[in-house]
């Protein structure tokens, strides 16, 4: 549960004030660089998923919604019954759930998701994101290394150290 209170919340609160400050600041599209070819702030509306797919589809919105409240769901149960054992597995799961958290927010309080991190690397355009897509991805990363990873020794106390 520490993990939720001192990584989840605060990154949940960095996301979505980094967010409030692009829409404070930019009109949609509007873009600034930061270095110059490198790394630019843009605001992007994104209603899709992952990269902007799906974006703009008629119920995209209502859809990714239903599906990270599904997601969330689903991971906290798993996670109360110590689906994710291990300091990296609970480190992923605190990072992935803090993601959805930004990214759903978006979606229910302007309809959808500000984009606003916008990198040019060797000729190619990654596409715009922002802290809880950061958040997202490093989770799966984790959970990619963990899964490759000798399983913790079971104490005998399930879901202990997934709370911790």
């Amino acid at each position: 549960m520490r993990l939720l209170y001192y990584l989840t919340l605060p990154l949940s609160l960095i996301d979505q004030a980094t967010k409030i400050a692009i829409l404070r600041h930019f009109q949609e599209g509007e873009s600034s660089p930061v270095i110059p070819g490198f790394f630019n702030l843009v605001r992007v509306h994104n209603t899709g998923i992952a990269f902007g797919s799906f974006n703009d589809g008629a119920w995209s919105n209502a859809i990714f919604s239903v599906v990270a409240v599904s997601a969330l769901v689903a991971i906290l149960i798993f996670w109360a019954r110590g689906s994710f054992p291990g300091p990296l597995n609970g480190l992923a799961v605190a990072l992935l759930i803090s993601g959805i958290l930004g990214n759903l927010t978006d979606r229910l309080w302007h309809g959808y998701v500000v984009d606003f991190l916008d990198f040019h690397v060797a000729g190619y355009h990654w596409p715009s994101f922002n802290v809880a897509d950061s958040c997202i991805c490093i989770a799966a990363a984790l959970l990619f290394v963990s899964a490759f990873r000798p399983a913790p020794e079971d104490d005998g106390d399930k879901g202990a150290e997934a709370s911790s």
